[in-house]
């Protein structure tokens, strides 16, 4: 069994199809998925899948691209629903900065974040981590907050050596299809250094699709393949990595232990 952590199944994309994925996945050994939120208006279809289908749970979040969007009284509303089960993915991202407004916009994804760290605390719901290029303030910002008793997960996170300190207060880490990626070296260095207790699996999909379906869109069927080249990389069976990452994720998102 495998559970996809990290999956947009609200997305688009899948409005004419989502019947035939979620069946695609589940023929392929993926009985588990989590939808993360980034836009606030995406809120509403993302619970409504999460209702139709019994394994498919929703997070209630913002992403730092989206942080005008942030709105706490209507996240608070969706973290009070049975079928949020974590929040986020919220973070931080200089990616695509612009220069001029880099001061200002790092300081408001900065506070974004931080409002949301905290409601993970209130609510006693596990986060979801989104950091690109943003590693040293991501992790001094996660550390001010001490150990994460209701744990998290760090969702794209640059393989940033310095991040692995992370496993040791609470934090999991998402892999996904970059691993498979010709280009991939700096990940496929840095998965043996990540404890095997603290690796869970996702797609990010519709985006980031993994070697062989580069170019087509992502779905979480695709964690089969992410979890066959982590297996070749940590020379482990795949049934132990599939076996491994779902008693993680079950330890993250309680919900799917049954």
């Amino acid at each position: 069994m495998i559970i996809d952590t990290h999956c947009h199944l609200d997305d688009k994309r899948y409005k004419e199809d989502l019947d035939e994925v979620i069946k695609r996945a589940g023929e392929n050994g993926v009985k588990g998925f989590v939808i993360p939120g980034a836009d606030i208006n995406d809120l509403p279809r993302a619970k409504e899948i999460a209702y139709k289908y019994d394994n498919v749970y929703f997070a209630a979040g913002v992403h730092p691209y989206n942080l005008e969007e942030f709105d706490e009284s209507i996240l608070r509303d969706y973290l009070r629903d049975e079928r949020c089960i974590a929040i986020g993915e919220c973070g931080l991202d200089y990616f695509r900065m612009d220069k001029e407004n880099a001061p200002l916009l790092k300081q408001k994804q900065k506070e974004i974040f931080k409002k949301q760290i905290e409601l993970s605390f209130e609510y006693q719901k596990p986060l979801i981590v989104h950091i690109r290029d943003a590693s040293k303030d991501s992790l001094d910002i996660l550390k001010s907050y001490g150990e994460f008793k209701q744990l998290g997960i760090l969702h794209c996170f640059n393989a940033s050596e310095i991040l692995l300190e992370l496993a040791n207060s609470g934090f999991y880490f998402g892999i996904g299809g970059v691993l498979t990626f010709k280009n991939a070296k700096k990940l496929v260095e840095i998965l043996p250094q990540i404890p095997l207790d603290r690796i869970v699996l996702e797609t990010d999909a519709p985006y980031l699709t993994p070697h062989p379906h580069r170019g087509e869109r992502n779905e979480p069927y695709y964690t089969t393949f992410v979890a066959k080249k982590m297996a070749e990389l940590l020379h482990i069976s795949y049934e132990e990595i599939c076996d491994i990452t779902t008693d993680n994720a079950q330890r993250v998102f309680k919900e799917f232990l049954g």
